[in-house]
């Protein structure tokens, strides 16, 4: 259980920021337009891509010695600070959502949320590389509870930005609202830093 809420907060703390999938799920349910099919798709590819990471990671750990796995966690530290830099001076700038009736049509939606997805190269340092990476000590049991823990959160939180839209539309621009949110992933990914710090000493 403890691997799985791991798994929660970690994958909440990367998927939480305003970026352009975000941006982009928020407006389809602001328009009412193929909102389940969007929220199922972004959720879906998320589930895909960390358990792609995790066994990955899972499959190569044959070829790991101490010298690889050093590197590796130099990699993660590396991405951890970055993360939380970015955090910390975060300008949050005005979001303007696209809030006209105009719906496009499935197949336009279709490939629109696939390339949101896809075709951004933050979705894979994410899922693939960080959860991969981060899970890469782990039991297998542990690996498995782990991705389901981050696969819970992509779910959770896609489907609560899609069909509460209007919500999320109206705060997004709530300036303390985001340094709290940003205070409390800070303070996650900071220990987290130290875990993986602490196995780099070791």
């Amino acid at each position: 259980m403890s691997f799985i809420i791991l798994g929660f907060l970690t994958g909440m703390s990367l998927i939480l920021a305003i970026g352009a999938q975000n941006i982009f799920v928020i407006e389809q349910g602001l328009k009412k337009n193929f909102v389940f099919l969007v929220c199922s798709i972004c959720a879906l590819s998320d589930i895909i891509l960390i358990f792609l990471g995790i066994f990955l990671f899972q499959y190569f750990e044959f070829f790991f010695n101490s010298a690889v796995k050093l590197i590796f966690n130099i990699l993660l530290l590396g991405f951890l600070l970055h993360f939380i830099w970015s955090k910390i001076n975060n300008d949050k700038k005005k979001v303007l959502f696209k809030t006209s009736k105009t719906k496009i049509t499935l197949l336009k939606t279709l490939l629109k949320t696939m390339g949101f997805t896809y075709l951004n190269p933050h979705v894979y340092f994410d899922t693939v590389f960080f959860l991969g990476n981060f899970s890469k000590g782990f039991l297998i049991e542990q690996k498995y509870y782990f991705g389901i823990g981050a696969s819970i959160a992509s779910i959770s939180f896609f489907f609560l930005l899609g069909f509460l839209s209007q919500y999320f539309a109206k705060y997004i621009q709530n300036e303390k609202i985001w340094k709290i949110i940003n205070f409390i992933i800070i303070f996650f990914m900071s220990l987290l830093t130290l875990l993986v710090l602490a196995e780099i000493i070791n």
